[in-house]
C-alpha cells in the first residue's frame, strides 16, 4: 500500500493515526512517488507483476497507461472488472440462446463513469469492435450501442467539462432527437426510450436500480434481460436479485459484485444468482502472463481471459441463467484462463518463456499440453498435518 498522505482533517489531528499526516500529494508529485515505486520494484524483481488496486477514478486510467506498454502491470479495478463483465455479457448472450457473435447488437446502459464504468465500455466496445471487423465502421458500430448515465444523468456531447474518457461514448445531438432524449436524462427515462438489453450498474449507488427502473426494464427488447448491479460492498449494490426477480420475472439474466443467495421462485424455480467477481480473472491473468513472460499485458491477453471465462460454462447451464461457474470451481477456471493467456501471448509474439520452457517450446504446445503446462506450475496449497503430544 503506497501512503501518499490523507485530505480527511480529522485524521491530520488524531495522535492515534499511524498514516502519513500530511495533506495527499496531487499532480506530479503524485506521479513521481508511483514513478519511483514502479522502478525500484522491476529493478530489484525483474519478473514481478504488478496489480493495481483500489487507485482514484483520476489516476486509474492516467497511471495504467503509462505503465502498460514499459511494465508487466494491469489495474484490476480497470481491466480486471472489464473483463469479468464482458465474460457476464457474452454469458447473457448465450443465455438468450443466441451466438456470442451476436453481442455487437446489445443495447447496453451503463450506469456510472468512473474508472470501472469507463473501463467496461472501453473493453466491451473494443470486443464488438473486433467482432464487426476490427475497422473505423466497427469501432463507431460499437460506440453506438452504449448509453452512460452518471450522477449528472445521460452523458452527451452537451456536457459541459466532459471526462476524456467519456467522451467517446457521449450521445449525439442527432442520436438525441431520434432516441426522445436529451442531455442530463435520467436513468428511468433511459431505459424507458432505449428498451436495452443489459443494465449494468457500477455506480457505487446502493439501490439505484430502483422498483421504476426494473419495471421500465420489462419493456426491454430482449426475451430475456440482464442486470448486473456490480457494485461492491453488498450495502452499494444497484438491487439485490429478489428485486430483479419479483419485479421482472424469472427470465431475467442476474448478476452481482457482491455474494447474494439464489432466490426461490416456487414451483421448484431458482432465480440464478450469478457473482461476477473478479477473483475469476486476476489469477489467471497474473498466472498466464508470468508462465508466458510476457513482458507485458496486451489487451489481447485480457480479452482472451474473458472469452475463455464467457465460454467456460455448459449450455444447458447458461440456458439456466447461470454465467458464471460457482466458487468451488475457482482453481479449474482459473488454470483454463491463465492457459488462454498463455496461448494469446504466443499467438501476439509476446511470450519469452518461464524457467526451462522457453519460447519456441511454449509455441509447440498444443491446447491441452499448455492447460497442463499451466497446471503442473499452479501452487497447491497443501500442508502437512502437524499433532504436537504431551508427553
Amino acid at each position: 500500500m503506497i501512503d501518499v498522505g490523507t485530505n480527511n482533517e480529522k485524521l491530520l489531528k488524531d495522535p492515534l493515526y499511524l498514516g502519513l499526516q500530511e495533506h495527499r500529494l496531487e499532480g506530479e508529485e503524485y506521479v513521481e512517488i508511483i514513478d519511483e515505486f514502479m522502478e525500484a520494484v522491476f529493478s530489484r524483481w525483474p519478473n514481478v507483476i504488478v496489480q493495481f488496486e483500489d487507485f482514484q477514478s483520476k489516476w486509474a486510467f492516467r497511471l495504467l497507461q503509462r505503465y502498460r506498454k514499459t511494465y508487466r502491470m494491469f489495474n484490476d479495478d480497470v481491466q480486471g472488472t472489464a473483463g469479468v463483465a464482458i465474460a457476464g455479457l457474452l454469458g447473457a448472450v448465450r443465455a438468450q440462446g443466441r451466438p456470442m457473435i451476436d453481442f455487437p447488437k446489445q443495447k447496453i446502459v451503463v450506469a456510472g463513469a468512473g474508472s470501472a464504468g469507463i473501463g467496461v465500455v472501453n473493453a466491451a466496445s473494443r470486443t464488438m469492435a473486433r467482432m464487426l471487423g476490427n475497422n473505423e465502421v466497427a469501432f463507431e458500430s460499437a460506440r453506438s450501442q452504449f448509453w452512460i448515465v452518471d450522477a449528472h444523468g445521460l452523458i452527451t456531447e452537451e456536457r459541459v467539462d466532459i471526462d476524456p474518457d467519456a467522451r467517446p461514448f457521449a450521445r449525439r445531438k442527432s442520436e438525441l432527437t431520434h432516441q426522445g432524449l436529451n442531455e442530463g436524462a435520467s436513468l428511468i427515462e433511459v431505459v424507458k426510450k432505449v428498451k436495452p438489453d443489459v443494465i449494468l450498474g457500477l455506480s457505487a449507488v446502493g439501490g439505484l436500480f430502483s422498483k421504476e427502473v426494473l419495471e421500465a426494464l420489462k419493456d426491454s427488447s430482449s426475451s430475456r434481460p440482464a442486470i448486473f448491479a456490480m457494485s461492491n460492498p453488498t450495502k452499494n449494490a444497484e438491487c439485490t436479485p429478489e428485486e430483479a426477480f419479483s419485479i421482472i420475472g424469472e427470465k431475467v439474466v442476474f448478476s452481482s459484485g457482491s455474494p447474494f443467495d439464489d432466490v426461490d421462485l416456487g414451483d421448484g424455480k431458482i432465480g440464478h444468482s450469478n457473482q461476477g467477481n473478479n477473483m475469476y480473472l486476476f489469477p489467471g491473468i497474473g498466472l498466464g502472463t508470468l508462465l508466458s513472460g510476457a513482458r507485458i499485458v496486451s489487451d489481447g491477453m485480457l480479452q482472451a481471459a474473458a472469452e475463455r471465462l464467457a465460454s467456460y460454462m455448459k449450455e444447458e447451464e447458461v440456458l439456466q441463467g447461470i454465467i458464471y461457474p460457482p466458487t468451488s470451481r475457482i482453481r479449474d477456471i482459473t488454470k483454463e484462463v491463465a492457459a488462454a493467456v498463455v496461448r494469446e501471448a504466443v499467438a501476439e509474439d509476446l511470450a519469452e518463456g518461464y524457467r526451462d520452457m522457453d519460447a519456441r517450446e511454449l509455441a509447440r504446445l498444443s491446447e491441452e499440453e499448455t492447460v497442463d503446462y499451466v497446471k503442473n506450475n499452479m501452487w497447491n496449497p497443501v500442508y502437512p498435518t502437524v499433532v504436537y503430544k504431551k508427553d
